[in-house]
């Protein structure tokens, strides 16, 4: 009786891990090769409610007005007629701060003030999405996405990374753990590393992924096992984060091949360009924006992974496009009227502003006063935007020039040609061809005194 009794705790404990029945599954694949997803429906059951997209706000009538001529300080949206700049607002609102309500980004006794941190970020996310809906369609397609594909409700996505979030320990005899033995669910709750993103998912310096050997004892310079262990906790998190397993971007006979992948796989490498682009251009520079306390522990602002977009679901939203009814969030933003021709820089107020930001720059190169060569620092963001461009084979740019007020006008128009000619350069000699770099007379090339003023914007060409 006692051996029985222990069989059966036995077969219990080994049973335990496993899901009961019934279970769901999707043949994708090629048949016998174990291609196929597996789903349990009371595991899908709550990531299907919580991705459901909301109503839509009912379409405002024209007013035959554009919001920047209408309100103060719109410097983004400003080409979007005013009632449907009114409405986005209210859907922005409601995607982001329901509970807060508008005074979550603005100050009641003056909207157009810029007081507030959550304003300076909303705006510079609201461009962060018009670059994806434009700029990455190889990635989202005509899906798109607004802000609620993020937020759902929250000021804050759920799904938000720091760097060695999960806390890298070392120690004087067991040396670097590498975030190891420390399950998350992050990858899945195994022992691999549980902060796999920083190594793949930061900005243009992100490593690319290229752990796929196809021999059991492979020779020559392959990668290394933290390496290896790093990839595979990326995987985990690629497959939680969409709901999938391996086998949905992956051969499960041959991993490495492309030429025998399903076609999700390179949505999926569009995807990780997508967010090393995003994490590098938009969030990574807004540390010094965010307080104190919205930093990580290593003070560096908050980023995205896969799991902030997906949810949990193959696409966001299981597909379901907001952007049809939100159209201003798919445009790249037009610039403002060209202002009248500046004054002479003697005649020139001491407070005049300094050119303005480009649309998404790649790399912003600085000079100094009168000079058009590359300093130092300038040639790292050249070397910076190279790589990136390199990573990406699909990306151009437009290089705009800028120069201060101060000096003889016509001369700092010339000085400005000549700064973007020398960033011109720098990427053909960094390896660029010619044919991606276009040289683009900006709005504004005169500006304010202060260094930002003297530089040249590198920002990706819109197709």
């Amino acid at each position: 009786m006692r051996p029985l009794r222990l069989a059966t705790a036995v077969a219990f404990l080994l049973l335990a891990a496993c899901e009961r029945p019934p279970m769901d599954s999707v043949q994708q694949g090629y048949r016998g090769t174990g291609m196929q997803r597996v789903t349990n429906p009371r595991v899908a059951e709550p990531v299907l409610a919580a991705n459901v997209a909301p109503e839509a706000l009912a379409a405002a009538t024209p007013s035959g007005t554009l919001a920047r001529d209408t309100f103060k300080n719109v410097k983004v949206l400003g080409d979007v007629d005013a009632a449907e700049f009114t409405r986005l607002m209210l859907a922005i609102t409601a995607w982001v701060a329901p509970e807060q309500g508008c005074v979550y980004c603005h100050n009641p006794a003056a909207f157009e003030d810029d007081s507030l941190y959550t304003k300076v970020v909303a705006r510079r996310m609201i461009e962060m999405t018009r670059h994806v809906n434009a700029d990455w369609k190889a990635h989202v397609a005509g899906t798109g996405v607004t802000c609620y594909t993020c937020h759902r409700g929250r000021p804050v996505p759920r799904a938000i990374w720091y760097t060695a979030e999960g806390g890298i320990q070392k120690t004087a005899y067991m040396g670097n753990r590498e975030g190891q033995n420390a399950p998350s669910h992050v990858v899945g709750l195994t022992a691999l590393p549980n902060e796999p993103f920083s190594a793949y998912l930061r900005g243009p310096g992100g490593s690319p992924i290229r752990i796929q050997a196809g021999l059991a004892l492979p020779n020559g310079n392959f990668g290394s096992i933290q390496q290896t262990e790093a990839t595979y906790g990326l995987m985990m998190h690629l497959s939680k984060a969409l709901g999938v397993n391996c086998t949905f971007c992956h051969n499960s006979r041959v991993f490495e091949s492309w030429e025998e992948s399903a076609p999700p796989r390179v949505t999926a490498w569009q995807g990780l360009a997508m967010v090393r682009d995003l994490n590098g251009t938009y969030l990574e520079p807004l540390a010094n924006t965010f307080p104190a306390a919205r930093l990580g522990p290593q003070g560096d602002a908050p980023k995205a992974n896969c799991a902030t977009c997906h949810q949990g679901a193959h696409k966001p939203l299981f597909g379901a496009s907001m952007l049809k009814d939100y159209p201003a969030l798919a445009a790249v933003a037009l610039p403002a009227p060209a202002p009248a021709e500046p004054a002479p820089a003697a005649a020139a107020p001491a407070d005049t502003p300094a050119a303005p930001q480009s649309a998404t720059p790649l790399g912003k190169v600085m000079f100094d006063v009168g000079k058009s060569d590359i300093g130092p620092d300038g040639q790292k963001a050249v070397a910076d935007a190279a790589k990136a461009m390199k990573d990406n084979a699909a990306v151009k740019v437009m290089l705009s020039g800028f120069a201060d007020k101060s000096g003889d006008p016509e001369k700092n128009l010339e000085l400005a040609k000549q700064r973007a000619f020398a960033v011109r350069d720098a990427l053909k000699a960094a390896g660029v061809e010619e044919a991606r770099i276009e040289l683009k007379k900006p709005e504004f090339v005169i500006g304010g005194v202060d260094a930002d003023a003297r530089r040249v914007d590198i920002v990706p060409a819109t197709p």
